[in-house]
C-alpha cells in the first residue's frame, strides 16, 4: 500500500493511493483504461453475462442497471431455486412434527430405545436437519453463486468508481 502523506503544493485529490477493492494482483483482473473495451458495450473481460461497463450518472441508476443485468438475474435465480424448496421442505417437516405431537401423542410416546421415544428422536431430527440444511446452503452458495456474485461486485465497484454517493 502506498503511504499517503500530505505534501506541500498538492491537494488531497491529487495524492495517489491503493484502492483495496481493486487489487489487480489478488483478483487476476487487469487495470483497464477504456482502450481495450469493445465498442458494442460488452464488458472488456469478454463475459457475455456481465454488466456492461457504460458510465451512468448516479449510483442509483448504476444499481438499477446491475439489478436488470442477466448476471444478477442468474445469481438471484440460483438463490431462489435452492432456498424456496429447502425452506418449504423444512417448514413441512417442522409442521409434521408439531401436528404429530398434538394429534398423535400415543405415537410420539412410543419407546424406541429404553426411555428414548419417537418424539425425542423426531426433536433431535429437527436439530440435525437444521445443521444439514445450513451445510447444504453454504455448499450451494460456494459452488453455484459466490463466483458470479463476486464478479457482479467487481463490476459494480468499477461502475461506481468516481460517482458521488448521496
Amino acid at each position: 500500500m502506498v503511504q499517503v502523506d500530505k505534501q506541500e503544493g498538492l491537494d488531497a485529490s491529487a495524492v495517489p493511493f491503493d484502492d483495496p477493492w481493486y487489487d489487480a494482483t489478488a483478483s487476476g483482473r487487469e487495470e483497464r483504461t477504456g482502450a481495450g473495451a469493445p465498442a458494442d458495450g460488452r464488458p472488456a473481460d469478454g463475459r457475455p453475462d456481465a454488466v456492461p461497463r457504460q458510465r451512468v450518472h448516479s449510483a442509483a441508476e448504476i444499481y438499477l442497471e446491475v439489478q436488470r443485468s442477466p448476471a444478477f438475474q442468474e445469481v438471484r435465480s440460483r438463490y431462489r431455486r435452492f432456498v424456496f424448496p429447502a425452506a418449504l421442505a423444512f417448514l413441512l417437516w417442522y409442521l409434521a412434527y408439531v401436528v404429530a405431537a398434538t394429534a398423535a401423542p400415543g405415537l410420539m410416546a412410543r419407546p424406541v430405545v429404553g426411555v428414548v421415544n419417537v418424539a425425542m428422536v423426531a426433536g433431535l431430527g429437527q436439530f440435525l436437519t437444521t445443521f444439514i440444511l445450513t451445510w447444504a446452503y453454504a455448499r450451494h452458495a460456494r459452488l453455484r453463486r459466490d463466483r458470479a456474485a463476486l464478479d457482479l461486485r467487481w463490476d459494480t465497484q468499477e461502475m461506481t468508481r468516481g460517482v458521488a454517493q448521496p
